[in-house]
Protein backbone atom coordinates (compact mmCIF):
# COMPACT_ATOMS: atom_id res chain seq x y z
CA UNK A 1 0.00 0.00 0.00
CA UNK A 2 3.19 1.96 -0.02
CA UNK A 3 2.41 5.90 -1.43
CA UNK A 4 -1.38 5.41 -1.08
CA UNK A 5 -3.17 8.33 0.45
CA UNK A 6 -5.29 8.25 3.72
CA UNK A 7 -7.31 11.21 5.02
CA UNK A 8 -7.78 10.75 8.98
CA UNK A 9 -10.07 13.02 10.00
CA UNK A 10 -9.63 12.82 13.85
CA UNK A 11 -9.82 16.37 16.64
CA UNK A 12 -7.75 15.18 19.34
CA UNK A 13 -4.59 15.06 18.82
CA UNK A 14 -2.75 12.53 20.98
CA UNK A 15 -5.24 10.04 18.72
CA UNK A 16 -4.73 11.79 15.45
CA UNK A 17 -0.82 11.73 16.58
CA UNK A 18 -0.59 8.33 16.65
CA UNK A 19 -3.04 7.18 13.54
CA UNK A 20 -0.68 9.04 11.39
CA UNK A 21 2.39 7.66 12.78
CA UNK A 22 0.99 4.43 12.40
CA UNK A 23 -0.63 4.79 9.18
CA UNK A 24 2.98 6.37 7.96
CA UNK A 25 4.94 3.45 9.15
CA UNK A 26 2.65 1.14 7.12
CA UNK A 27 3.71 3.10 3.65
CA UNK A 28 0.53 5.56 3.91
CA UNK A 29 0.53 9.08 2.58
CA UNK A 30 -1.26 10.85 5.57
CA UNK A 31 -3.29 14.00 4.94
CA UNK A 32 -4.57 14.41 8.41
CA UNK A 33 -7.82 17.03 9.48
CA UNK A 34 -9.09 18.32 12.55
CA UNK A 35 -12.17 19.74 12.12
CA UNK A 36 -15.05 19.20 9.37
CA UNK A 37 -14.18 21.96 7.16
CA UNK A 38 -10.87 20.55 6.98
CA UNK A 39 -11.75 17.54 5.77
CA UNK A 40 -14.51 19.01 3.22
CA UNK A 41 -11.17 20.66 1.65
CA UNK A 42 -9.88 17.50 1.85
CA UNK A 43 -12.33 16.29 -0.26
CA UNK A 44 -12.67 18.31 -2.71
CA UNK A 45 -9.07 17.42 -3.46
CA UNK A 46 -9.78 13.81 -5.36
CA UNK A 47 -10.47 10.57 -3.47
CA UNK A 48 -8.36 8.90 -0.73
CA UNK A 49 -7.98 5.28 -0.75
CA UNK A 50 -9.60 5.61 2.57
CA UNK A 51 -11.03 8.02 5.16
CA UNK A 52 -10.79 7.22 8.82
CA UNK A 53 -13.56 9.01 10.54
CA UNK A 54 -13.74 9.89 13.88
CA UNK A 55 -17.45 10.29 14.18
CA UNK A 56 -17.39 12.55 17.40
CA UNK A 57 -16.34 15.38 16.01
CA UNK A 58 -17.26 18.86 18.10
CA UNK A 59 -17.50 21.13 15.09
CA UNK A 60 -19.28 18.98 12.40
CA UNK A 61 -21.80 15.43 12.21
CA UNK A 62 -20.08 12.81 11.69
CA UNK A 63 -22.76 10.76 9.54
CA UNK A 64 -23.09 14.22 8.12
CA UNK A 65 -19.84 14.21 6.81
CA UNK A 66 -19.95 10.90 5.61
CA UNK A 67 -22.83 11.40 3.35
CA UNK A 68 -21.61 14.47 1.88
CA UNK A 69 -18.12 12.27 1.10
CA UNK A 70 -20.15 9.52 -0.26
CA UNK A 71 -22.03 11.74 -2.62
CA UNK A 72 -18.44 12.65 -4.33
CA UNK A 73 -16.36 9.37 -3.48
CA UNK A 74 -16.70 5.75 -3.45
CA UNK A 75 -13.52 5.06 -1.56
CA UNK A 76 -13.61 2.65 1.82
CA UNK A 77 -14.41 4.94 5.04
CA UNK A 78 -13.46 3.51 8.87
CA UNK A 79 -15.25 5.02 11.32
CA UNK A 80 -13.69 6.02 15.12
CA UNK A 81 -16.55 5.32 17.89
CA UNK A 82 -16.57 6.24 21.74
CA UNK A 83 -19.29 3.15 21.84
CA UNK A 84 -20.12 0.21 19.62
CA UNK A 85 -23.41 0.72 20.36
CA UNK A 86 -24.28 4.49 19.34
CA UNK A 87 -27.03 5.10 17.75
CA UNK A 88 -24.97 7.08 15.17
CA UNK A 89 -22.87 4.33 15.25
CA UNK A 90 -25.63 1.91 13.79
CA UNK A 91 -26.84 4.17 11.93
CA UNK A 92 -23.51 4.58 10.16
CA UNK A 93 -23.52 0.99 9.29
CA UNK A 94 -26.89 1.32 8.01
CA UNK A 95 -25.49 4.10 5.98
CA UNK A 96 -22.77 2.07 4.33
CA UNK A 97 -19.50 2.73 6.50
CA UNK A 98 -17.35 -0.24 5.49
CA UNK A 99 -15.86 -0.71 9.12
CA UNK A 100 -15.75 0.54 12.44
CA UNK A 101 -13.31 0.61 15.88
CA UNK A 102 -14.15 1.56 18.99
CA UNK A 103 -12.09 3.52 20.96
CA UNK A 104 -9.52 2.77 22.69
CA UNK A 105 -8.59 0.90 19.98
CA UNK A 106 -4.74 -1.08 19.31
CA UNK A 107 -2.87 1.00 16.05
CA UNK A 108 -2.14 -2.02 14.70
CA UNK A 109 -5.29 -3.34 14.45
CA UNK A 110 -6.65 0.28 12.94
CA UNK A 111 -3.64 -0.25 10.10
CA UNK A 112 -5.23 -3.81 9.20
CA UNK A 113 -8.28 -2.51 8.61
CA UNK A 114 -7.47 0.35 6.54
CA UNK A 115 -5.55 -2.48 4.72
CA UNK A 116 -8.16 -4.92 4.26
CA UNK A 117 -10.95 -2.36 3.06
CA UNK A 118 -8.64 -0.78 0.64
CA UNK A 119 -8.00 -4.54 -1.09
CA UNK A 120 -11.67 -5.61 -0.64
CA UNK A 121 -12.26 -2.39 -2.67
CA UNK A 122 -9.69 -2.73 -5.27
CA UNK A 123 -9.70 -6.33 -5.35
CA UNK A 124 -11.04 -7.78 -8.68
CA UNK A 125 -11.00 -11.47 -7.52
CA UNK A 126 -11.95 -14.63 -10.02
CA UNK A 127 -13.04 -14.09 -13.56
CA UNK A 128 -15.82 -16.87 -13.78
CA UNK A 129 -19.44 -15.24 -13.71
CA UNK A 130 -21.34 -17.19 -11.27
CA UNK A 131 -24.86 -17.90 -11.91
CA UNK A 132 -27.53 -18.66 -8.94
CA UNK A 133 -30.88 -18.84 -10.75
CA UNK A 134 -31.32 -15.30 -11.87
CA UNK A 135 -29.10 -13.93 -9.99
CA UNK A 136 -25.61 -13.71 -11.68
CA UNK A 137 -22.47 -12.32 -10.18
CA UNK A 138 -19.18 -11.68 -12.35
CA UNK A 139 -16.23 -10.95 -10.58
CA UNK A 140 -14.29 -9.62 -13.40
CA UNK A 141 -16.91 -7.00 -14.51
CA UNK A 142 -17.79 -6.55 -10.42
CA UNK A 143 -21.70 -6.75 -11.58
CA UNK A 144 -24.56 -8.28 -10.47
CA UNK A 145 -27.99 -8.56 -12.56
CA UNK A 146 -31.28 -10.06 -11.68
CA UNK A 147 -33.19 -11.30 -14.59
CA UNK A 148 -30.24 -9.52 -16.81
CA UNK A 149 -31.23 -6.18 -14.74
CA UNK A 150 -27.89 -4.70 -13.44
CA UNK A 151 -28.13 -4.63 -9.29
CA UNK A 152 -25.90 -1.69 -7.99
CA UNK A 153 -24.16 -3.10 -5.33
CA UNK A 154 -21.41 -1.24 -2.70
CA UNK A 155 -17.90 -2.83 -2.75
CA UNK A 156 -18.39 -4.62 0.86
CA UNK A 157 -22.23 -5.98 -0.77
CA UNK A 158 -21.00 -7.28 -3.42
CA UNK A 159 -17.86 -8.68 -1.27
CA UNK A 160 -20.71 -10.44 0.80
CA UNK A 161 -22.77 -11.60 -2.08
CA UNK A 162 -19.46 -13.23 -3.77
CA UNK A 163 -18.85 -14.98 -0.65
CA UNK A 164 -22.72 -16.53 -0.58
CA UNK A 165 -22.44 -17.45 -4.15
CA UNK A 166 -19.24 -18.94 -4.27
CA UNK A 167 -20.38 -21.78 -1.08
CA UNK A 168 -24.65 -21.91 -2.21
CA UNK A 169 -26.33 -23.83 0.55
CA UNK A 170 -23.04 -23.69 3.10
CA UNK A 171 -24.09 -21.79 6.27
CA UNK A 172 -21.61 -19.07 6.47
CA UNK A 173 -20.98 -17.92 10.46
CA UNK A 174 -20.62 -14.07 11.45
CA UNK A 175 -17.37 -14.26 11.99
CA UNK A 176 -16.47 -16.40 9.15
CA UNK A 177 -17.73 -13.42 6.97
CA UNK A 178 -16.57 -11.01 9.24
CA UNK A 179 -12.96 -12.61 8.41
CA UNK A 180 -13.32 -13.54 4.69
CA UNK A 181 -14.85 -10.32 3.70
CA UNK A 182 -14.15 -8.06 6.07
CA UNK A 183 -10.75 -9.30 6.47
CA UNK A 184 -10.72 -9.62 10.22
CA UNK A 185 -11.23 -12.06 12.93
CA UNK A 186 -13.59 -9.74 15.20
CA UNK A 187 -15.49 -12.43 17.20
CA UNK A 188 -18.41 -10.86 18.92
CA UNK A 189 -18.90 -7.72 16.29
CA UNK A 190 -20.48 -8.72 14.10
CA UNK A 191 -23.84 -6.55 13.61
CA UNK A 192 -22.16 -4.96 10.61
CA UNK A 193 -22.41 -8.47 8.99
CA UNK A 194 -26.53 -8.17 9.75
CA UNK A 195 -26.55 -4.94 8.65
CA UNK A 196 -24.74 -5.82 5.26
CA UNK A 197 -27.24 -9.10 4.80
CA UNK A 198 -29.97 -6.95 5.09
CA UNK A 199 -29.02 -4.32 2.39
CA UNK A 200 -28.52 -6.78 0.43
CA UNK A 201 -31.75 -8.65 0.47
CA UNK A 202 -33.44 -5.70 -0.37
CA UNK A 203 -30.93 -5.14 -3.12
CA UNK A 204 -31.73 -8.45 -4.27
CA UNK A 205 -35.68 -8.98 -3.96
CA UNK A 206 -35.90 -10.38 -7.21
CA UNK A 207 -33.35 -13.08 -7.35
CA UNK A 208 -34.88 -16.79 -6.96
CA UNK A 209 -32.05 -17.36 -4.73
CA UNK A 210 -32.64 -16.00 -1.48
CA UNK A 211 -30.17 -15.28 1.75
CA UNK A 212 -31.90 -17.16 4.93
CA UNK A 213 -30.75 -16.79 8.30
CA UNK A 214 -29.68 -20.23 10.26
CA UNK A 215 -30.55 -18.68 13.52
CA UNK A 216 -27.65 -18.63 16.53
CA UNK A 217 -25.26 -19.60 13.76
CA UNK A 218 -25.25 -17.49 10.34
CA UNK A 219 -26.65 -17.09 6.85
CA UNK A 220 -26.70 -19.33 3.95
CA UNK A 221 -27.74 -18.64 0.02
CA UNK A 222 -30.59 -21.10 -0.88
CA UNK A 223 -30.36 -21.87 -4.82
CA UNK A 224 -34.11 -21.58 -6.47
CA UNK A 225 -35.92 -25.34 -6.50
Amino acid sequence: MSGTRVVVIEDDPSVAELVTLYLKNAGFVVEHCATGAEAREAFTRGAPACVVLDLGLPDADGLELFAEFRRKHDAPVVALTARAEDVQTIAGLDAGLDDYLTKPFNPRELVARVNAVIRRATGSGGTRPLEIGNLTLDPAKHEVTVDGQQVSLRAKEFELLEAFCRQPGIVLTRDKLLENVWGFAYPGETRTVDVHVKQLRDKLNGAKAKIETVWGVGYKLVPPA
